[in-house]
């Protein structure tokens, strides 16, 4: 039996990936200054953004379906792992964001989703 406090939690824990996503998303489709210059900085050329805010709108859409929240989750950590991989080639510490926003988007799911906490539960076992 699923409790309230797990369900609501695990919304909670799963919101912050997806608003942070969300955002992340509108200012690759808008490109503002600071963005086109940040992705130079990266190495990436200005032609991806609106690709990648593509990109990150579908693995988040992916994740908030309950149905493919499971698929949803690979996808976001993937993502996430390139952004990671990214800032940790510059030398840029603030790759701990995509780290906590994947563990986030894993322990939402874990709370919200009993399949998710049998499959794990029982493999442990």
């Amino acid at each position: 039996m699923q409790s309230k406090i797990h369900t609501w939690t695990g919304r909670i824990l799963s919101a912050l990936p997806v608003l942070a996503m969300g955002f992340s998303a509108a200012m690759k489709f808008l490109k503002p200054p600071a963005v086109v210059e940040g992705f130079a900085q990266f190495g990436y050329q200005e032609s991806v953004i609106t690709i990648l805010g593509v990109v990150e709108v579908l693995c988040a859409l992916i994740y908030l379906i309950p149905r493919t929240s499971f698929i949803g989750a690979i996808l976001v950590t993937g993502y996430l792992g390139g952004a990671t991989a990214t800032h940790v080639r510059i030398g840029d510490p603030s790759f701990i964001g995509p780290v906590l926003l994947g563990v986030f988007a894993w322990g939402g799911l874990f709370l919200r989703d009993e399949r998710i906490r049998a499959l794990v539960t029982n493999s442990s076992k």
